[in-house]
């Protein structure tokens, strides 16, 4: 499988988010406005590569670059499947610098996070804007909801004791920012880690049944994202019969799917569901 690493550049104003405008789209596909975004050179260091794309396609210097996170996921698109990871920094730049732009973009502006919906963003830049505050996340609205053309479908696993008791949790959300369904199971004794890949498998289960065709699957385990995108192998053998039937059920239940890693805040739902299964799990053994 073909893997594409990038660095992906935020670069703030007065709480607005700066986004370009490509000049040209892909051949079959019309103008996106994404985050800056660069290729890694080789003998390069990641944060060597932001400040050399910044200078490259904004025409400034930065002052600062903090790691902020690592977006992964999976892009299926006709008989291509292409595994991404986008390192993530917060950029800064002098007060006084001025943009410009190199000829590669057409236009930027600097935007607040629910004026996304405004413009067509690309779906790295999708992804990577989900990592926002969640009291502004409104997961499907917008630019976020364009990226994908679907629903989502958050993910969590939680064990007591790791191993001990385990529960799972789902929370899905429509098109225009609906929960479709919101849930979660008590699955016995388990890891952590299978646990996480018990919900995984039973978030795809549930947005089969609920007919949706592109989706976007978000949970906050950075290994099992990075091992559904092709970027780690599985090694445990408890998780690879969970993971063929995960593969398969993708490969044969939808148009469009990728898997992409949030911070724990930003899966709350699903969390809150996993843990809640899990009480009741033990309430009902103390009625009996």
């Amino acid at each position: 499988m073909k893997q594409r690493i990038r660095v992906v550049g935020i670069l703030r104003r007065e709480g607005e988010i700066l986004l370009m405008k490509r000049r040209t789209g892909r051949s079959t596909e019309p103008v996106f406005w994404e985050l800056p975004t660069g290729k890694i050179k080789f003998g390069e260091q990641p944060e060597e590569t932001m400040a050399r794309t910044a200078l490259e396609y904004l025409g400034v210097e930065v002052k600062e670059v903090t790691l902020k996170d690592v977006v992964t996921f999976l892009a299926f698109t006709g008989a291509s499947q292409m595994a991404n990871l986008y390192i993530v920094y917060e950029i800064k730049i002098a007060d006084t610098a001025k943009l410009q732009p190199s000829e590669r973009y057409s236009a930027f502006k600097f935007l607040k996070q629910d004026e996304f919906s405004k413009v067509r963003v690309d779906e790295a830049t999708g992804a990577v804007l989900s990592l926002e505050d969640e009291a502004k996340f409104e997961a499907t609205n917008g630019g976020m909801r364009e990226a994908v053309n679907g629903a989502m479908v958050y993910v969590d696993g939680s064990s007591r004791g790791n191993p001990g008791p385990a529960g799972i949790g789902y929370y899905i959300v429509g098109e225009n920012g609906e929960t479709l369904l919101k849930g979660g199971e008590f699955v016995g004794f388990a890891t952590s880690r299978v646990a996480e890949y018990y919900a995984l498998r039973t978030g795809v289960e549930k947005a089969i049944e609920l007919g949706l065709k592109k989706v976007r699957f978000i949970g906050d385990n950075l290994m099992m994202i990075n091992q559904m995108n092709g970027i780690y192998k599985i090694k445990n053998r408890d998780l690879l019969p969970i993971y063929a039937d995960i593969r398969e059920k993708v490969a044969g239940g939808f148009e469009a799917v990728s898997f992409t890693h949030v911070k724990r805040e930003l899966n709350s739902e699903a969390d809150k569901e996993a843990n809640l299964a899990i009480d009741r799990h033990f309430d009902s053994d103390m009625v009996k």
